[in-house]
């Protein structure tokens, strides 16, 4: 299978610091010999605040885009000695044109397909220290650019993994929640229990589930599932945690 994983800011750098242990519990989960993975990789800037000593966010474009600069590199760094013995990784920071661009899309798909003939794992990012658009939340926080780049690919599966254990609603009593397993079909009401976003990051449970929506209208199945789990890349492919997002195949036929 073709696998796009999505991880967030928030299972990569926690605290403002690259946790190279959590990435290599997810790395050590990939059956690399039996299929093709992209991972859309969200961390650069926090990673970039821990490196210059920044306790806080910066709100000022030009620092968020130097802490993107320093992160990024950080980031390749750590990606790079995980997957060492196992597969080359390559860099990808891309921004919102190389999707509406009709050349720069073709483009993009080429390359893709050309690293994954060559058995090379993809690390994808948005090009937050040039972009200014993208530092302003085009693409929430990775959660839109990997349903994007799910789409691009023809992806079998879309993992965005997050630190909760998937898409939580109420259980009608105004207080206790429960995680709701699938999503055949996004309403109002489900759109209106999403939460905020997180702290270091851009995205959200509502950026989720609109890029796990967008994704399986183009015939993607994909999965809302906590990071943290020792096993849960495999289990949530077998559907047995987190949120899932079946197919839609009368959208995926258009799509095509």
């Amino acid at each position: 299978m073709r696998i796009v994983i999505k991880v967030g800011t928030s299972l990569i750098a926690p605290s403002g610091r690259i946790d190279a242990s959590r990435l290599r519990a997810l790395v050590d989960q990939l059956d690399l010999s039996n299929h093709e993975y992209l991972i859309v990789s969200s961390g650069a800037i926090a990673a970039g605040m821990s490196q210059l000593g920044l306790g806080e966010k910066p709100t000022a474009v030009p620092l968020m885009q130097a802490c993107a600069a320093v992160g990024q590199s950080l980031l390749m760094h750590t990606y790079e000695q995980l997957f060492f013995g196992k597969k080359p990784v390559a860099q990808l920071l891309l921004s919102s044109d190389d999707f509406t661009s009709d050349i720069r899309y073709r483009n993009l798909q080429n390359a893709l397909k050309q690293l994954l003939k060559l058995g090379v794992v993809p690390i994808v990012n948005e090009n937050d220290s040039v972009s200014v658009r993208e530092l302003e939340g085009a693409f929430g926080d990775n959660d839109e650019l990997s349903s994007l780049l799910a789409r691009a690919v023809e992806a079998d599966w879309l993992l965005l993994l997050t630190n909760v254990d998937g898409f939580y609603v109420s259980n009608g009593n105004g207080k206790a929640q429960k995680v709701l397993r699938t999503v055949s079909k996004l309403t109002p009401e489900m759109e209106a229990m999403c939460d905020g976003k997180s702290a270091l990051g851009r995205g959200g449970m509502w950026s989720k589930v609109r890029a796990a929506k967008a994704a399986s209208d183009s015939g993607v199945h994909v999965a809302i599932v906590n990071g943290k789990h020792p096993q849960g890349i495999s289990l949530a492919i077998e559907r047995k945690i987190g949120t899932y997002f079946p197919p839609q195949k009368a959208f995926a036929k258009k799509a095509k």
